[in-house]
């Protein structure tokens, strides 16, 4: 191509820039919206106690399994991570049932050392890794109770004495 046709070809289409804006185009925002702050903050919030609530709700909305609250400061929290660290193992099982994204704290909570060694053994640094509100592994297992005796012996004897560390 010659630098003439290149520049005639340039400039014609360089016209058509400004009209671009007066096409619609449908953007996945536009057709899936965020989900109001102010549900999720509900749904958050009774995850810690209200496991009918909490049924209520998701049944209502679906896609709540996964949401995340954020409290703050890099404090986010989901409905499982809720229940999770208050120890309501029926409320968690419910929340893994429907599908809900199970992490170490999870398995920690019902004692999986078939999971959470492994864990370890991958990333040792998540031995002090900060769950909602800066509770650690430690906290979930004592909140496992018996079920997770062995989990907890094994995290003090690798040093955590921590139960909750500050987030900032």
């Amino acid at each position: 191509m010659k630098r003439n046709q290149f520049l005639k070809s340039v400039g014609v289409g360089s016209l058509l820039i400004p009209a671009i804006p007066l096409f619609s185009f449908t953007t996945y925002q536009d057709e899936n919206p965020q989900l109001d702050k102010e549900l999720v903050y509900e749904f958050v919030r009774k995850s810690h106690s209200d496991i009918n609530k909490v049924k209520e709700l998701l049944e209502e909305h679906p896609t709540l399994l996964n949401a995340a609250h954020d409290w703050k400061f890099g404090d986010f929290e989901t409905g499982l991570g809720a229940a999770t660290h208050m120890g309501l193992k029926e409320l968690v099982k419910y929340f893994l049932e429907k599908g809900a994204q199970a992490n170490i704290f999870t398995a920690t909570l019902f004692g999986r050392m078939d999971i959470v060694k492994p864990m370890l053994d991958f990333s040792p640094i998540s031995l002090h890794a900060k769950g909602p509100h800066g509770l650690t592994l430690l906290h979930h297992a004592i909140k496992g109770g018996d079920d997770a005796l062995e989990v907890k012996e094994y995290l003090t004897s690798l040093g955590l004495k921590e139960t909750q560390i500050a987030l900032y």
